[in-house]
């Protein structure tokens, strides 16, 4: 008899733990894409004394759906002016470390998505990927 009402038991619980991964496999799940700015983005920071420094760049901006993909291109060049405004207003020191570089791609994608946001009434980036950081 105990036995049958473990099996029972047994039975019930793996019956409702199917049910509940189930539901959560049937969720539609994110359809991720990446728009990357065509040709790589080149432009001067600030420097101390008389050298020129210079960076370039190239970008991925991630979106939550590959439709958004064709928004992104349409804006593009926006975008891109952007990031070269935000690239150059940038001082030496902060273009060659590792937390500067952290807050100049934070600063890109809150600039990004404001401007998506004015454009299209979305915030359309999820995030932000630096794939090529070269300064000089």
């Amino acid at each position: 008899m105990l036995k049958q009402v473990l099996v029972s038991l047994l039975l019930i619980l793996s019956v409702g733990f199917s049910q509940g991964s189930y539901a959560e496999d049937s969720a539609p799940a994110d359809d991720y894409a990446y728009f990357g700015f065509e040709p790589d983005i080149i432009t001067n920071y600030i420097t101390a004394g008389d050298k020129v420094g210079f960076i370039r760049l190239t970008m991925e901006i991630m979106v939550k759906s590959s439709m958004h993909v064709e928004i992104i291109e349409h804006h593009a060049p926006l975008l891109r002016a952007a990031v070269v405004e935000v690239l150059g207003e940038q001082h030496e020191d902060k273009i060659k470390t590792a937390a500067g570089k952290k807050e100049i791609k934070e600063l890109c994608f809150t600039t990004i998505n404001e401007l998506l946001k004015e454009e299209t009434g979305q915030e359309l980036a999820v995030n932000l990927l630096f794939t090529k950081y070269i300064y000089h």
